[in-house]
């Protein structure tokens, strides 16, 4: 080692072997090596890379490697242990290859191809402590871990180890193996929800002073993406790296360990400013979505805050399509706490009676995996709130009930999560307590303004409650922040009922015909449209929707409204069901 280039750095060191390699040598080596080289290049590699880890080196049987971050080491080390594991399951129990790992958090020395160390020496005497498929760690990563890693670990106590002059105090965590007949902790239990990195976004103007201007909207970005709970979002330092480097997108992605990036660039010609920005899968390189903005340069920050805004709005419902799409490709058996959520929330955006019962069944499954997963809380709620408000329910009292205990306890679980806010709020304009739903959404929007659900829901609960002008500003910046959300519908039928309440019914019909140009069915949608044209005094028009609502909904009727709608204000509903009547519905 040439001491010019060795360099002292902390990190945490992963060293793994097989168990029984020598057993398993002497009865097959031809397939003992096929295995080996197989879970190398299928797990062992592209896992330690997908969490910023560097494999130092491979040994006949296991492998060193270092990873900058203790959090990054255990998830990479679970994440193998349990994907060996499930590759086992179907192989006879004789050849089952298993690892054990020892994980050590140390100071060492570096010369850029080897690492150097006791601390080195301990992380191969902590992994000859772990059970086969197990992990062991030093103190100083169980610390780090406990409070940040929902993982079981177990006081294995001291040990006193070999040329060790002072024992070392060892945690235990053991993946499902064959030997624990699947009853230890599964890897499912952990919800990997998505990370996401924004990369800096690159100046196109030929003018180093609009340097700023870009990492202006980079940085906002990040700050933005943060406030939202149900993904991780890198930090600016680690992005910041990259600026004006590689443009690797699967490369970058394996190095931050993301599942998804966000890059773009700023051009600006005269008082013109052009945004792109395009949202890229981290595994695949394939971009998901992407968008130009074209803007006149007056007020630089208001026009930073202004795209920060609707970049986001339209970033997070396309990172939930993308999370569906992705779930839909893995097996049933192969699937975490939020794999399975994601799963639900497919089938919860179909609004049928029975796809919403089958979310609940799975946002349940979610919740048994991860008690605090909060998301699934919020999911299941929502599931319960269009049983109610698309007239599925069987039991709607029952279900006003059971969403407002699982939206308390996703709020209970995380009080800056807005989602859980949002959801809390509809359900309780869901049961008519709309002084109640309108400081929940609006603390919402407080914790993340480019919450397109969020503006929507307050925007409706000001419908329900007699504020239909005030109602407009939200509902105009719920359809403005997330054009192609799965609720599209319901954000136009909505803007519907403000005209109507307004007494502006040709506008009334124009935004309830773009609703019902929406995917499914709404019965809403069809009502206010009745009204409208019944206040018009538009008769066959009338006629034509009304069978057409009937024939997919036949006990649809005035008594049905009377029971399902949720307007509080006496005076609109009263008005509501005058153009209902004079629509030509029935009693």
């Amino acid at each position: 080692m040439s001491s010019k280039r060795a360099e002292r750095k902390l990190v945490a060191v992963v060293a793994a072997d097989v168990a029984g390699y020598t057993r398993m040598m002497e009865a097959d080596e031809d397939a003992t090596m096929a295995t080996w080289w197989a879970y190398r290049e299928d797990v062992i590699d592209p896992t330690t890379a997908h969490h910023r880890g560097r494999i130092v080196k491979h040994t006949g049987d296991g492998f060193l490697a270092e990873f900058p971050s203790v959090i990054d080491a255990v998830r990479c080390a679970v994440a193998i242990q349990y994907e060996i594991a499930e590759r086992n399951a179907d192989v006879p129990e004789d050849r089952r290859m298993m690892f054990r790992i020892g994980i050590n958090l140390c100071d060492v020395m570096s010369d850029e191809v080897d690492i150097y160390g006791d601390g080195v020496n301990v992380a191969a005497r902590v992994e000859s402590v772990a059970e086969p498929g197990g992990i062991c760690v030093t103190a100083s990563v169980h610390d780090q871990v406990r409070k940040k890693l929902d993982l079981d670990f177990e006081d294995l106590g001291p040990h006193a180890m070999k040329n060790m002059s002072e024992p070392i105090r060892i945690f235990g965590f053991r993946a499902a193996t064959s030997e624990s007949g699947g009853d230890a902790p599964d890897a499912r239990a952990q919800s990997e929800k998505p990370s996401i990195a924004v990369l800096p976004f690159a100046n196109m103007s030929g003018d180093s002073e609009q340097e700023y201007f870009a990492d202006g909207v980079t940085e906002d970005l990040i700050t933005a993406l943060s406030r939202i709970r149900w993904f991780f979002v890198i930090a600016r330092n680690s992005t910041f790296a990259y600026k004006g480097g590689s443009t690797d997108a699967r490369r970058i992605a394996g190095e931050l360990g993301v599942r998804y990036m966000i890059e773009g660039s700023v051009r600006r010609s005269g008082n013109r400013v052009r945004i792109t920005a395009q949202l890229i899968d981290g595994h695949s390189g394939k971009s998901q979505w992407a968008n130009r903005y074209d803007r006149d340069l007056e007020d630089v920050f208001a026009l930073q805050d202004e795209l920060t805004e609707t970049i986001v709005g339209a970033i997070e419902p396309e990172l939930g399509k993308a999370e569906r799409a992705r779930v839909r490709t893995k097996r049933p058996d192969n699937m975490d706490a939020w794999d399975v959520y994601q799963r639900g929330m497919a089938h919860l955006y179909r609004y049928t009676k029975s796809d919403l019962d089958q979310a609940r069944t799975l946002f349940d499954q979610a919740l048994t995996l991860d008690a605090n997963l909060g998301a699934a809380y919020s999911a299941k709620a929502e599931a319960h709130y269009y049983g109610v408000v698309y007239g599925h329910a069987d039991t709607p009292d029952q279900d006003r009930e059971d969403a407002l205990s699982v939206a308390t306890r996703a709020v209970a679980l995380d009080d800056e999560d807005a989602g859980a806010h949002c959801t809390l709020g509809r359900v309780h304009y869901m049961r008519r307590e709309h002084d109640l739903a309108i400081p929940e959404l609006e603390l919402a929007i407080e914790l993340n303004p480019s919450f397109a659900l969020a503006h929507y829901g307050l925007g409706a609960a000001m419908v329900f409650s007699g504020r239909a002008p005030e109602a407009q500003v939200h509902l105009d910046a719920a359809i403005r922040l997330s054009p192609y959300d799965p609720n599209m519908g319901s954000f136009l039928v909505r803007m519907a009922d403000a005209h109507l309440f307004m007494r502006q019914h040709d506008h009334a019909v124009d935004w309830a015909r773009k609703a019902l140009r929406q995917p499914s069915f709404q019965w809403s949608r069809y009502a206010v449209l009745l009204s409208a044209l019944g206040h018009l005094g538009r008769a066959d028009e009338a006629r034509s929707v009304l069978a057409e609502v009937v024939n997919l909904r036949p006990d649809f009727s005035i008594g049905f409204v009377r029971d399902t709608h949720l307007i509080a204000d006496a005076g609109d509903f009263a008005y509501y069901l005058e153009g209902l009547r004079l629509a030509g519905v029935p009693e």
